[in-house]
């Protein structure tokens, strides 16, 4: 099932513009990032809603208000940052709610990417009182991307700024692969065997076939994987593994979350 991505560029409109420097305004570096951001989370496969694509004015409230109203599963907002005095500050940083759980992985894994951009990391930094953080029934982050009324962060922006996009949807799509391999049930398999040739690894899993045993193939990077049963219980596998050592074969134990990217094969 498709993630639902709620991408929100801050502040909008004429009564809101945001952060200004040398006529340099916030809100259009935040809707040209949002913007870009969305369409990556998009190729790869997200739901992806905006709270504006173009210079309009939604209060925080409204904003918050449609990602809990549009089913989204996370809440995205970029921003720039700008300190009391300027020039004075340089770096990303991500603002959360509350420095735990969901929010705080998905901030720290943003953060991470950015970083790979050339920015400084400022780290996470919690800020309940800000109505996107705080109304919003998802998990959420505000994304500070470099500092507007810095020259350099600004010149970072501007010619990094295909990167810079592509980390924060990195970022994203990281936390939320972490997230799903949580809920996914963990199964424990058992491998009697790796083979380059197919033809090897049928002759093993007929021979394990032939002495009842539940074996199938899974084909992996290039390998032919020979695997006997499929536990949610650890201590099950456990006990088939020494089974099957007592009987000769060379074993180890495979802990697998999905065969998404595996492909299963008689």
């Amino acid at each position: 099932m498709k993630k639902r991505v709620v991408i929100d560029a801050g502040h909008g409109g004429m009564e809101d513009p945001g952060a200004v420097y040398f006529g340099r305004q916030e809100k259009d570096d935040a809707l040209r990032l949002a913007l870009a951001v969305g369409d990556r989370l998009e190729n790869r496969g997200f739901d992806v809603m905006y709270t504006r694509v173009d210079d309009v004015y939604h209060t925080p409230y409204e904003k918050a208000d449609m990602g809990n109203h549009g089913g989204a599963d996370y809440f995205i907002s970029i921003h720039r940052n700008a300190a009391n005095i300027p020039g004075t500050a340089s770096g990303i940083m991500t603002l959360v709610y509350e420095d735990m759980g969901v929010n705080g992985r998905l901030a720290r894994a943003v953060n991470e990417e950015l970083k790979k951009t050339g920015y400084q990391d400022l780290g996470v930094v919690e800020r309940p009182g800000l109505a996107v953080l705080r109304r919003v029934a998802m998990p959420a982050v505000l994304i500070e991307a470099g500092f507007i009324d810095n020259p350099q962060d600004n010149q970072l922006f501007d010619t990094n700024f295909e990167a810079i996009a592509d980390a924060i949807a990195d970022g994203v799509e990281q936390a939320v692969k972490e997230e799903e391999k949580k809920e996914m049930p963990v199964y424990y398999m058992v491998q009697t065997g790796a083979y380059r040739l197919r033809s090897l690894a049928e002759q093993q899993l007929s021979e394990l076939r032939s002495q009842g045993y539940p074996a199938f193939l899974v084909y992996d990077s290039g390998f032919y994987d020979v695997r006997v049963g499929a536990f949610l219980n650890l201590d099950y596998a456990a006990a088939l593994e020494e089974e099957l050592r007592s009987r000769g074969y060379n074993t180890f134990m495979v802990k697998d979350y999905s065969t998404e990217d595996k492909k299963k094969t008689e």
